[in-house]
């Protein structure tokens, strides 16, 4: 059974369908078992007053209600007819009276019957201020901790943070900045000397760009905050400018130098400006910050770790080719043709000629080989086909097999566990799985059963991640977790069944909150059952039953549990408790409640008073309702109808009541007219 209430100017905007559902089988009173928050916020009553009432809402009849009207539409409940008329009904704790008027719309109802369950859980997640209101005054006490805000500290606008966006971005322009440097300084050093001038040339304007860069970077960092080591931002600039220059502005002034302006002198040795660029090498120093900043970010630190291995292959690789030149230079009289340019140069049809001056492989070709040659040494996975013949170049190969053998170390043991870091989760997931199926195949676990697990288990996972906070939390002071206790369970402390609560019994309340959750089609309890806690539906859909017959439908922001006496020992259930949607929970465990309660008696009395008015069901084994009411069954909830190829009118009928907004009156009084469309089932 739906009753719909349709303000009186007709279907205006609003987001709220103001109707409730009452039970179409149990014949005396016709109790609600569910009511929608715009009902509620145009009755002016709380959804728990209205729990439970007859549909007849009798409770909202005044003087001036027609008694005619009333007794038709006592008797449209007890002979399930349509009736359609207007009626004077009260606003709660207001004289006022309203008058409104609305029907049932079949046809557009079949239209959108589909949209019935969309409707419906947006109704159940929705809640107004008077179903939460929250107590600001919980959550203003300064956390013990300190914290740092930087927009509270007095500081000039010239002065640049050091966790800024900007200065991130800046940081990263540099560090490519000094790559190319360590990429071309080298290469130009040991490849084209004095002998390509022209090559020389061509990089003289990115050069300069990047002289520019490391200039800039300087007048930054003379203006950029700093975390001093007792932990505290430094804002002043005095303070800033000095732990600079006894840091790292000297070795960046270095390598900041303009040493391009050398060739506007006419400066034609080459190799000599290209040697003193090599300076500029020092402000890789700066890359070890990197690795530490981002320590905890295992891409970055994995892509820069192989990019320090590249970097370190290249000089090898520049070193090597300066070995091959010398010892061709060298041996140019005594006519040896055993180098390893020797060997390029004989294998690419191009060998040396005239005193080991002319001809030659190319400087291209002589690059790709020395790399190659270095990187297979450094890998320890080298073929011989470019290998080390005179002296010199063998010394060489012995240290870049040492050196292989560190870098192998370092960097590909960090990346083994930078890789098995990323994976762990994915790896516990396995194993945790893996546990679970032997755990079902070793104790022959019925395929139901089993099934129930497996999706428990994976819908758990995917929303903690496999974080158990409470085996995280359980190290920390009593202080600080609680502070973090009550941040996570902030929105079941907001009610206001805390509202007179210190805030020493919101910390040691917010102890005893667990997190729990359900699937659909899972018992949070059972009827007869010990309550262990009391619960409260932070997202999802739950039903209370009895007997396989509804007794109320929960929604998000609903209560569950029972009313308390402080000489409780056991409470046992009345109902289950099932839910519909995936369902998150909070629960308050008894145990702890009840402690919590020894220590704040002041406090206790007041909350044994309101919980009993603030539960949306109360689950205690006899405890009598307004109206004792068996609801449709299960079958008869209108989302299940969803799953259904052809759709009652029933179905059709509640999809368009779901579907009209309202808009609430502006006017103290307000006049509405009642249609009730009563639709009796009979299952």
């Amino acid at each position: 059974m739906v009753l719909k209430y349709v303000g009186c100017r007709g279907r205006l905007q609003g987001e709220d369908s103001n109707f409730i559902l009452a039970n179409a089988q149990v014949a005396k009173g016709f109790p609600i078992v569910y009511c929608s928050d715009g009902f509620c916020e145009l009755a002016g009553f709380a959804r728990t007053e209205v729990m439970q009432k007859s549909c007849s809402c009798k409770f909202l009849f005044g003087v001036e209600t027609n008694e005619q009207l009333m007794l038709q539409i006592d008797k449209s409940l007890e002979e399930k007819t349509e009736f359609k008329g207007e009626i004077m009904f009260y606003k709660k704790n207001d004289k006022a009276k309203g008058r409104s008027r609305a029907g049932t719309h079949f046809d557009s109802a079949r239209r959108r019957s589909r949209a019935v369950l969309y409707h419906i859980s947006g109704h159940l997640q929705r809640r107004e201020k008077n179903k939460l209101k929250i107590n600001n005054n919980v959550f203003v006490d300064k956390p013990a901790f300190p914290e740092y805000k930087v927009s509270d500290a007095k500081r000039s606008k010239f002065i640049l943070l050091h966790f800024s966006t900007f200065k991130a971005g800046w940081d990263w322009l540099i560090l490519l900045a000094t790559f190319y440097v360590a990429v071309t300084v080298p290469y130009n050093v040991c490849f084209i000397g004095n002998d390509d001038l022209s090559t020389t040339r061509s990089t003289t304007v990115s050069d300069i760009a990047v002289e520019i860069l490391f200039i800039t970077d300087i007048i930054l960092n003379f203006r950029t905050t700093y975390v001093s080591k007792s932990g505290q931002v430094i804002f002043e600039a005095r303070s800033i400018c000095i732990h600079y220059v006894t840091t790292w502005f000297i070795i960046d002034l270095i390598a900041a130098l303009p040493f391009d302006l050398l060739y506007a002198f006419n400066v034609t040795v080459v190799s000599l400006v290209h040697l003193l660029k090599t300076v500029r090498l020092l402000r890789l120093l700066r890359l070890l910050q990197k690795l530490d900043r981002y320590s905890q970010h295992s891409t970055i630190v994995l892509t820069l770790l192989m990019s320090m291995f590249a970097l370190l292959a290249h000089w090898m690789a520049c070193i090597w080719y300066v070995i091959g030149k010398m010892e061709r230079e060298d041996n140019s009289l005594l006519k040896w043709e055993v180098g390893w340019l020797h060997e390029l140069g004989k294998r690419l049809e191009s060998p040396y000629y005239g005193n080991n001056s002319l001809g030659g492989p190319s400087i291209r070709s002589a690059y790709i080989a020395a790399l190659y040659f270095t990187l297979s040494s450094l890998t320890s996975v080298g073929f011989g086909n470019v290998s080390a013949n005179t002296d010199a170049e063998k010394i060489f190969s012995i240290c870049t097999m040492l050196i292989g053998a560190l870098m192998h170390a370092l960097v590909f043991g960090n990346v083994t566990a930078i890789i098995q870091r990323m994976y762990s989760r994915w790896s516990l997931y396995h194993t945790r799985t893996k546990d679970l199926k032997d755990f079902i195949r070793v104790h022959h676990l019925p395929q139901q059963l089993k099934q129930r697990m497996l999706e428990y288990f994976q819908t758990t996972w995917s929303v903690n991640n496999g974080i158990d906070s409470n085996e995280l939390l359980k190290d920390f002071p009593d202080e600080l977790r609680s502070d973090i206790t009550m941040h996570l369970n902030k929105e079941i402390l907001q009610l206001s069944l805390f509202e007179c609560a210190s805030r020493g019994c919101l910390r040691s309340l917010s102890l005893h909150i667990k997190t729990s959750f359900c699937a659909p089609g899972e018992y949070l309890l059972r009827q007869g059952d010990a309550l262990q806690a009391i619960y409260f539906v932070c997202s999802g859909s739950m039903e209370v039953l009895k007997d396989s017959m509804v007794l109320a439908i929960l929604g998000k922001g609903d209560l569950i549990g029972a009313n308390l006496s402080i000489k409780d020992q056991v409470i046992k259930t009345n109902a289950d408790v099932k839910a519909l949607t995936y369902c998150d929970l909070q629960c308050i465990i008894l145990k702890g409640l009840f402690e919590v309660l020894d220590l704040y008696p002041e406090y206790a009395h007041k909350f044994v008073d309101d919980i009993q008015h603030d539960l949306t069901y109360n689950l205690r084994e006899g405890h009598e309702s307004d109206q004792k009411a068996l609801v449709f069954t299960k079958t008869a909830l209108i989302w299940r109808s969803l799953e259904l190829q052809s759709l009652s009118p029933w179905h059709c009928m509640a999809a368009e009541l779901f579907a009209m907004p309202f808009r609430f009156p502006v006017a103290d009084s307000f006049r509405v007219s009642l249609s009730l469309a009563l639709c009796m089932l009979k299952f």
